[in-house]
């Protein structure tokens, strides 16, 4: 079994010395570092870099720079992806993002981890769980989501908040480690008072 294929299954693997992994590690981050560098008007030069880059994606996103991954392969973005300033993915595994997602800056999604035990840690040996986002979800900004967690539809995750569980559709969910915080209800709708006459 390769260390691509143990990075895929979940298994322990071999992040810092297989030389297929790096050598993906390195075509991803030459594409970010080129995407970084592009100037903010150079849109379609931009879209054609991370449709490259990614798995996956939308007919419409927007991704400010800058931006970095680790194999670009392993993500896949739904329709109306946008992420503010200084989003980082780490995509050893899959991360999947539904429609309408909002990402605001200085943002992580984080799929690798290391062991506990030193030995296998000073090997070089990393794990990667998937990250599921839904659709029409919000990130406010420096959130941080954990390998393994699901986020559900229509929920938004409060600025700071480090996500490290699963979080359920359709509430506020804020903290360290982030926590549900309340539904979504249609009495906001009226917070902003838009819609009020």
């Amino acid at each position: 079994m390769t260390e691509r294929e143990k990075m895929q299954q979940g298994l322990l693997y071999d992040a810092n010395y297989d030389p297929e992994l790096l050598a993906e590690r390195a075509r991803c981050k030459d594409l970010c570092f080129a995407y970084n560098q592009l100037k903010p008007s150079l849109v379609s030069e931009q879209e054609e870099i991370i449709r490259r880059l990614l798995g996956k994606t939308g007919e419409h996103f927007c991704i400010t720079a800058p931006f970095w991954c680790d194999y670009g392969c392993n993500i896949a973005i739904g329709e109306n992806f946008y992420t503010n300033h200084n989003c980082v993915i780490l995509d050893g595994a899959k991360v999947t993002f539904g429609d309408n997602v909002f990402i605001a800056p200085n943002c992580t999604f984080s799929t690798a981890g290391h062991p506990l035990d030193t030995e296998q840690r000073n090997q070089g040996l990393e794990y990667a769980y998937p990250i599921t986002v839904g659709d029409n979800v919000w990130f406010g900004a420096s959130v941080t989501v954990l390998p393994g967690v699901t986020i559900g539809s229509n929920t938004v995750i409060g600025a700071g908040s480090l996500v490290n569980r699963d979080i359920p559709d359709g509430v506020v969910a804020v903290g360290n480690p982030c926590r549900v915080l309340r539904k979504i209800t249609d009495e906001d709708k009226k917070k902003y008072g838009r819609n009020q006459k």
